[in-house]
């Protein structure tokens, strides 16, 4: 699957970060998923940021590292590696290992003329980032969703939602729905608007609300692509939110053509 067809895309970590300090955003470039994973023995990798504001306070990422791969046919593996940040309006800023994320995308259903496409997303965030320092959630956390999508022409629709489990921490679990309208308005340049709602994940901090996100996908080259969103909260507390990122796509021809050429010598 190319950068065109994956405008869409959650994670958990994607979700967390509209309220909860210094996770990653691994949605590129949106927080919506669509059902399609990565090509069987193809590979995405993104080197991303995103930023978000809730009243006085700038957190995010600078940057994160995500990277997944078509490991069978109809299933993509997924892993982000985030270095985040936090500044309050007042006291020390802090910047550091975010949250790993890890998942796996199945889809179940294949599109039809008829039928939409269908798959999950399932998605554990391991505690590895400074809870103390607002770079991570201090515990596991999990996110069990369900996405759709159908293309007509030069439209696609996506969307879905899922319940996320945050009671390992002692905070309250939290429900996501939202969808995607995207439109190839040239060969190598596709743009779409999202609106998604979320419910309260944690006890002590106000990210519930709805809020919405215009983005595009730029593809410089078949490998080479430029992913960018921004948006904010229409019913909620985030003041500013936005995501940039670099795509690099290939197949695993090009570990095999790096592996023969330093074998046989090639500079």
């Amino acid at each position: 699957m190319n950068a065109k067809q994956r405008l869409p895309s959650v994670t958990l970590l994607a979700v967390l970060n509209l309220g909860i300090v210094g996770t990653a955003l691994a949605g590129p470039p949106f927080v919506t998923d669509d059902p399609e994973p990565v090509d069987y023995q193809h590979w995405e990798f993104y080197m991303a940021s995103m930023h978000s504001k809730l009243g006085g306070d700038w957190s995010g990422t600078a940057p994160h590292f995500e990277v997944n791969y078509g490991a069978v046919p109809d299933l993509q593996l997924h892993l982000i590696a985030p270095l985040a940040y936090d500044s309050p309006p007042e006291g020390a800023g802090h910047y550091g290992l975010g949250d790993l994320e890890l998942g796996a995308k199945y889809r179940f259903i294949q599109e039809t003329n008829g039928w939409p496409q269908a798959g999950v997303f399932p998605l554990l965030e391991l505690p590895t980032g400074s809870a103390g320092n607002n770079l991570g959630n201090g515990n596991a956390q999990a996110f069990l969703p369900l996405w759709v999508q159908k293309s007509w022409g030069s439209w696609t629709a996506y969307g879905g939602g899922g319940y996320g489990l945050n009671s390992f921490s002692g905070h309250d679990n939290w429900g996501f729905a939202g969808g995607v309208l995207q439109k190839q308005i040239l060969t190598n340049v596709l743009i779409g608007v999202e609106v998604y709602h979320q419910t309260e994940s944690q006890t002590d901090f106000p990210n519930t609300g709805t809020a919405f996100n215009a983005g595009t996908v730029v593809d410089l080259s078949e490998n080479h692509h430029l992913l960018f969103s921004v948006g904010r909260s229409i019913d909620g507390p985030v003041g500013f939110q936005c995501y940039i990122a670099y795509q690099f796509t290939c197949d695993n021809s090009l570990f095999h053509f790096w592996k023969n050429g330093h074998l046989n010598g090639a500079p």
